[in-house]
């Protein structure tokens, strides 16, 4: 009894010390990514990233991280011990290499020049500015969408794009910002990584009804070998998976501890059968991101030619690219970049049905699917990597955007970041910020959205 007595003491703080670790690990890396980032893609201070978001974001272990920039990339620490480091390679973002990875492992930047837009064609096809000063309605909605609460939650927006029917009606950027800045997405990533999946199933390289093709599922008897490719992107495969954002939560450890993100979530356990339970997951999209790894041969160069040739640029989203994680996957779930104005490019593509100057990006019906409620998702509110205004068909008052017309839906990020489409106003709207917490009610997007409604209806 006595030497249990000792023991379990001595159990509990080895088990206190490695959890510490793992928190500062994930701390360490999550400081390190962003700053990288948010300093060398979207040309931010560093020292106000952290100050201002990571160390917020990071909460309680905000106090103790610390990073340095360069212009190859970020180092990080936590506690002044556990430590991170970032590189960036031209046309790929920033890499996190967790746990001391070799940065020789990465290889090369890519140097292929993308397209450039004619400053003088208006949007979307070209790069000119709005044609005219916001009407009064639109504009005093954006004045609105930038103000800061006199109390309470920082909103921080930092951009603002509103097209309707097909033009660029009006913009707005924080200090700092501009229409040539690379935005972050975080969780709207997941909606351009369904755009890419969509294009292979038209392909016929996938299929949605097929058991999706994750090896770590392949054994007999593994009743994770019958979830199909369209349950993964409905968010209603059964795997168990922690999206919580603690420091030591499965997501957090997936995104800035582990050099395959994709691997890391395939090993999650089935918690229950698939099309039961609906349940929000950056590891079910980094188990889909993998898959288009592997159909094009692990290769990153061709993952981002495919990218680029049949989605970014022949929709004009001429600055868009997805940061990887060490084995060469996008990061599906969190890290794609591009302007305010091809976030809107984006959107404009969907309202569109695919179609982009008499040419087909999306297959026919995609947006269709993609915009469908998943059965299993409360109030007709998600459907397969979009946000939706469904509701239940039983009661309109439980949308999730009760302002907005129930056909509206979304690519929505943490910290505020949304692209919505409302097909029947044909209006799209993009709000990019840094709002801390991440709160729907406080970043104002619902609000801005119904007010562009009415003001452009008028």
């Amino acid at each position: 009894m006595r030497k249990l007595l000792l023991v379990a003491p001595a159990a509990a703080l080895a088990w206190g010390a490695h959890w510490l670790w793992v928190g500062a690990s994930v701390g360490a890396g999550f400081a390190t990514h962003v700053v990288c980032s948010l300093a060398l893609i979207s040309k931010q201070d560093p020292e106000a990233v952290l100050r201002d978001y990571v160390r917020y974001e990071a909460a309680p272990l905000g106090p103790v991280l610390h990073t340095s920039v360069s212009a190859h990339g970020a180092d990080g620490s936590a506690l002044g011990l556990v430590r991170a480091r970032a590189i960036r390679r031209r046309g790929l973002g920033c890499t996190l290499l967790p746990g001391g990875t070799d940065g020789a492992v990465l290889g090369a930047s890519l140097n292929g020049e993308r397209p450039r837009l004619d400053p003088e064609i208006p949007w979307p096809l070209g790069a000119a500015a709005p044609a005219a000063s916001a009407p009064p309605g639109v504009a005093a909605a954006i004045e609105r969408a930038f103000a800061q609460p006199a109390a309470g939650p920082a909103r921080h927006t930092t951009a603002v794009v509103v097209a309707h029917d097909g033009r660029l009606v009006a913009e707005r950027y924080a200090p700092g910002y501009a229409p040539e800045t690379p935005m972050l997405s975080w969780s709207m990533a997941k909606s351009v990584t369904a755009a890419l999946i969509g294009i292979e199933v038209g392909d016929g390289r996938l299929a949605l009804r097929a058991p999706a093709p994750v090896p770590e599922w392949s054994g007999p008897g593994d009743p994770r070998g019958a979830i199909t490719l369209d349950q993964l992107l409905r968010m209603s495969s059964g795997l168990a998976f922690d999206e919580s954002y603690g420091p030591t939560s499965e997501v957090s450890r997936m995104l800035f501890t582990q050099p395959d993100t994709g691997a890391f979530a395939a090993r999650s356990r089935l918690a229950a059968p698939p099309d039961r339970v609906w349940s929000y997951s950056s590891g079910t999209t980094n188990i889909v991101a993998r898959m288009l790894r592997d159909l094009h041969g692990r290769d990153l160069a061709a993952q981002v030619r495919f990218a680029n040739e049949r989605l970014f640029d022949p929709a004009g989203m001429t600055s868009a690219f997805f940061e990887p994680d060490v084995s060469g996957t996008f990061i599906g779930s969190s890290f794609a970049f591009m302007t305010a104005r091809d976030w809107a490019r984006f959107g404009e593509l969907h309202r569109r049905d695919g179609v982009w100057s008499g040419r087909r990006i999306l297959p026919e019906g995609w947006v269709r699917y993609v915009t469908t409620p998943t059965p299993a998702a409360p109030n007709g509110g998600y459907g397969a990597h979009w946000w939706l205004n469904a509701g239940d068909p039983r009661d309109a008052a439980q949308r999730p955007w009760r302002s907005l017309p129930a056909d509206a839906y979304a690519a929505e990020g943490h910290s505020g970041e949304h692209v919505v489409v409302v097909p029947s106003a044909k209006l799209v709207v993009v709000r990019l910020g840094l709002s801390v917490p991440d709160d729907n009610d406080h970043d104002g997007t619902e609000q801005l959205v119904a007010e562009l409604i009415r003001a452009l209806g008028e």
